[in-house]
């Protein structure tokens, strides 16, 4: 079974190699700068007794009272048997970007596309963002808390 790491065990690991990083810890995950988000990543995959290998998943939630996006990441490290919950918010609703982990985990490839065609969430060096359910033509982002059917 695999073990989650404590947000705030997580986030001393990480205060100690990038002191500005951490912008919160809460029960469930530790909230990241968005400009920190793929230097942490890339050392959370790369140092030997982290090896957190594999992003298990990524997706998005609409805090539209408060005017921002989040992004999840929930990542594993297969040779410890242990995972860890990330996030990093975006600034505004208007027009939200944050850094692809596409170069740190393949697995991003497939879902930062999904979350850029429901939430129009950019991601900022992507090889290949494009839309992935829906047309081109389609306006608007389904998942976002204002999105109005077309039918209405």
């Amino acid at each position: 079974m695999t073990v989650r790491l404590d947000p705030a065990d997580a986030a001393a690991l990480i205060r100690a190699r990038f002191p500005e990083a951490v912008e919160a810890v809460d029960g469930f995950a530790v909230r990241l700068a968005t400009s920190a988000l793929v230097e942490v990543c890339q050392y959370l995959r790369d140092e030997p007794s982290l090896a957190f290998d594999y992003l298990v998943m990524e997706t998005a939630v609409d805090y539209i009272e408060d005017d921002y996006l989040e992004l999840v990441y929930v990542v594993r490290s297969l040779q410890h048997n242990r995972e860890v919950v990330l996030k990093v918010r975006t600034d505004g609703r208007d027009d939200p970007v944050v850094p692809s982990l596409v170069d740190i985990w393949q697995t991003a490839e497939f879902q930062e596309r999904e979350i850029y065609d429901l939430f129009g969430v950019r991601f900022a060096g992507h090889p290949d963002l494009r839309r992935l359910f829906l047309w081109d033509e389609f306006r608007g982002y389904p998942l976002r808390k204002d999105f109005l059917p077309l039918a209405q």
